[in-house]
């Protein structure tokens, strides 16, 4: 989508008469149906007129200019595109990022990021050239002439028009000199250099023939990003697939090929307890999907589970996954995918319509029906016995009745074998029985392999835990049930409050989403699973769902205890501090065992549990081999 396109005459002549932010204004609303906000209209008044004043430095003619152009598969809008032939005859597309900030303060400690005045307050943002860099990877990741010939090259910056350049300062900190050789930063003393520039790269004009081959190229993943992605996740022995993982994959396959051969839309529900491989499938499924150049996303509602993977697909690798909000009806384009993947399916919300979610943005249409809407093929990796809170809503049941809406094919498989636990399928029919899932009563019946033990304090788990952290990095950490309160500020020295306390221990949870300024040695909340830092903040299940390490410390607060009556598990409203959880009276009792069984599920070689409820504790231990 566009809001603007004119040849580079017709636009400077629509800023000279002081009409380019009417005609914008009223593109804008036959596109999106509402009138633009009050500072993007002032926006592009005091932009705009920056943006002709390059053109007319550079005596550029014959050229084409795009504004607020949004990129594919994201909400984002780009300010300003130029296309256009340099003197080598090379065909260019230039993307420029338009910036009214005046002051801005550096932040060496939060990495490629700056404080300045925006959106009415002082706000932490991405450094300009930290935003083109977004931008530019995103649009080489997805726009399939950027790898085609004859070569269509692209040349992206920020210019900040208002902005007094001091060397060593602000913006042109030290710390940002690598960012900004990579993504160049001009500022108002810059102007005739960015023109000059801009006369390099579109001298030879044919603007609108390469605006065209722009607009009309196919989207999909980059080969060179493919190649990366399909070289990390599939030669890495983490993510080989064995027996029934393959008879998933080659299921999921060949119900994509037929339904490629019917015309006909697939459902595929994949099933699989903790540590059964369904991640590890749809990673491979990605790879594959992706190097056959097939439109294929994956999905997932767990920020801190997709950084993870974006973390480990390496630079550029992000843009193939995505959270749950980017496929509403406004956005994605009825089977506008070949194949889509969404992982923790049983994370799937009534519908995608949040705080921050557009008016124009909103829908009534459930969020499964919307995910079921948008692909050809669509896989849900499923455990129907992980959904945490009320809001969760995703369901085998769900899935099916979905499906059936949109006259889907639907195809299901089931994964028995478990890979964590050294293995060990009696770990998990032990636990599930213990928690009360199933009637049959089960004795947990300790081996040499998995390390299950009780201990008799936190700290005892502690000591433990960071051994094994000292012999291999960001294998351990310790979680917890969410009966302490999350604090949304540092204290008084700037630390962060240690709220788990038990007797003389006591720890932070993962940093608070409203903490901006982390003290130093600790992590954002979405990074606890996968940074070193994390073993020295306590976890929860809202971080820990979909991880896995080699050992998990589990502590069970007095949420889960032993109904008097009954003499079985129950739980207890009273000891929760999760919000969420209290809103759902009639489930919580569900909620909090899927919360320690999700919690007790994350280790692969041991799990050590410490109770605050005793009687709770002697339940355990009285279905143990002693």
């Amino acid at each position: 989508m566009l809001i603007y396109q004119a040849p580079s005459d017709r636009f400077i002549d629509d800023v000279r008469e002081n009409t380019i932010s009417d005609i914008m204004s009223e593109n804008y609303k036959t596109r999106l149906g509402k009138d633009p906000g009050i500072p993007e209209f002032v926006s592009w008044q005091n932009s705009l007129s920056r943006v002709r004043d390059l053109l007319e430095i550079g005596k550029i003619h014959d050229t084409f200019v795009a504004l607020e152009y949004e990129v594919p598969y994201n909400q984002s809008r780009l300010d300003c595109l130029l296309f256009g032939k340099g003197a080598n005859d090379i065909s260019n597309v230039i993307l420029i990022e338009l910036k009214q900030w005046s002051n801005v303060k550096a932040l060496a400690e939060e990495g490629n990021f700056v404080e300045t005045y925006t959106g009415g307050r002082e706000r932490i943002v991405p450094h300009p050239s930290q935003q083109v860099k977004g931008y530019h990877n995103y649009m080489q990741g997805f726009i399939e002439e950027f790898e085609k010939e004859p070569t269509l090259s692209l040349f992206s910056c920020a210019y900040c028009h208002n902005y007094s350049r001091s060397d060593g300062k602000g913006l042109h900190s030290a710390v940002y000199k690598d960012l900004i050789a990579e993504f160049p930063l001009f500022t108002k003393e810059d102007t005739k250099l960015l023109g000059q520039r801009i006369r390099e790269l579109l001298e030879n004009g044919y603007g609108f023939e390469i605006f065209n081959r722009f607009m009309q190229s196919r989207l999909h993943p980059s080969k060179k990003l493919l190649e990366n992605v399909h070289k990390i996740i599939k030669n890495d022995v983490v993510f080989s697939l064995l027996n029934e993982q393959l008879v998933a994959k080659n299921l999921i396959w060949a119900r994509y090929r037929m339904s490629e051969k019917k015309q006909e839309k697939s459902v595929i529900i994949v099933h699989g307890g903790p540590g059964t491989g369904k991640s590890v499938i749809a990673l491979n499924i990605l790879a594959d999907a992706a190097l056959k150049k097939k439109n294929v996303l994956y999905g997932c509602k767990s920020k801190p589970f997709t950084s993870g993977l974006q973390k480990l697909v390496g630079r550029g690798g992000e843009i193939m996954f995505s959270n749950l909000y980017r496929f509403i009806p406004s956005r994605a384009r009825e089977n506008e995918f070949d194949i889509l993947l969404i992982d923790e399916a049983h994370r799937i919300e009534k519908n995608s319509n949040h705080q921050y979610t557009k008016p124009a943005d909103r829908s009534d249409i459930p969020q499964m029906e919307q995910l079921v809407r948008c692909a050809k093929t669509i896989v849900f990796f499923i455990d129907d016995r992980q959904n945490v809170r009320s809001s969760e809503v995703g369901s085998s049941a769900l899935i099916r009745e979905s499906a059936a809406k949109y006259n889907a094919d639907i195809y299901e498989v089931t994964l028995e074998t478990q890979y964590r636990y050294m293995g060990s399928n009696d770990y998990l029919l032990w636990l599930e029985s213990v928690l009360g899932y199933s009637e049959e009563e089960k004795l947990f019946r300790k081996d040499d392999l998995f390390d299950f033990r009780i201990f008799s304090s936190p700290q005892g788990i502690m000591e433990i835990l960071n051994e094994k952290e000292k012999e291999k990095p960001n294998s351990a950490r310790m979680v917890a049930g969410f009966c302490w309160p999350w604090s949304s500020k540092t204290d008084n020295n700037g630390e962060l409050v240690k709220d788990v306390k038990i007797g003389d221990f006591a720890m932070p949870w993962e940093t608070h989403d409203k903490i901006t300024s982390i003290p130093k040695g600790y992590v954002k909340w979405y990074e606890w699973a996968y940074r070193p830092e994390g073993i020295k903040q306590v976890g929860c299940i809202y971080t820990a769902q979909g991880f896995e390490f080699d050992y998990i410390g589990v502590i069970i607060g007095n949420d889960l205890c032993v109904d008097k009556t009954s003499g079985k598990l129950s739980a207890d409203i009273t000891a929760t501090k999760d919000p969420m959880l209290k809103r759902n009276i009639d489930n919580f009792e569900k909620h909090v065992k899927n919360i320690y069984r999700t919690l007790l599920t994350r280790g692969m070689k041991g799990c050590y549990v410490y109770f605050t409820d005793k009687e709770t504790e002697a339940y355990f231990r009285e279905r143990m081999e002693r």
